[in-house]
């Protein structure tokens, strides 16, 4: 249970009495104590069974996979996989994978809809970019939604990570995407449902021993990339 749940639950366990209290109404005080059960519910933080190999990047966060596309970016072209959580998933964010983080960049924006396409560069964000201990470089983006208000991070550059790990929350409905290596092996479709931390969402090509284990480019998945 995230802290943050607690707090949320237990004020409204407070207005519940005192509305009773005030109004000796039950169904009345039965509001805000459904509500709390909805904090409790949506700030819990199970743990996770975390896949071990070289190469594995795993969900930053539960949800449902929205989107596969070919993007580009400053480290050249990237696969990026975008997935949207809504009220009732797991808020709670990890590491896709294991390394160092090289940059933390928090930028304000707008409160659109998580599934829309432009919310990932319009929207409120924060944007993570670990180097892995293969020298491969993964990014992931903490994205706001229409509900969401406040994204957490608990990192700083120059901090090292385990993959899985937790990493931050993004409170209510949101987005969370990650952009890895455009010849890794992508590993879910549009549609899967997937875990944070614990989920497969690619597998890196990595070089060992001066041999490079190449991986086929991902299919598209989308029937159109962009």
């Amino acid at each position: 249970m995230v802290r943050d749940g607690i707090y949320y639950g237990l004020a409204c366990i407070v207005a519940a009495i005192i509305v009773f209290w005030l109004t000796h109404l039950i169904w009345l005080a039965l509001i805000p104590v459904l509500l709390a059960a909805f904090f409790l519910q949506f700030f819990r933080d199970p743990e996770r069974e975390i896949p071990t190999g070289h190469g594995l990047v795993v969900s930053p966060g539960d949800g449902k996979v929205t989107d596969i596309a070919l993007v580009q970016s400053e480290q050249g072209p990237r696969t990026r996989v975008s997935i949207f959580l809504n009220v009732f998933n797991v808020h709670v964010n990890r590491a896709p994978i294991s390394g160092l983080i090289k940059a933390v960049e928090y930028r304000r924006g707008k409160f659109r809809n998580a599934m829309d396409s432009v919310s990932a560069e319009l929207n409120e964000q924060n944007i993570c970019t670990i180097i892995g201990e293969d020298g491969q470089e993964v990014t992931f983006k903490q994205i706001a939604g229409l509900l969401a208000r406040r994204i957490v991070f608990t990192k700083k550059k120059g901090d090292r990570v385990q993959r899985g790990e937790r990493v931050g929350l993004i409170k209510f409905g949101s987005r969370v995407d990650v952009l890895f290596p455009a010849d890794s092996q992508v590993a879910v479709k549009l549609g899967d449902k997937v875990k944070g931390g614990s989920s497969i969402v690619a597998t890196i090509s990595v070089a060992r021993e001066g041999v490079s284990r190449s991986v086929a480019p991902p299919a598209d998945t989308t029937g159109s990339v962009r």
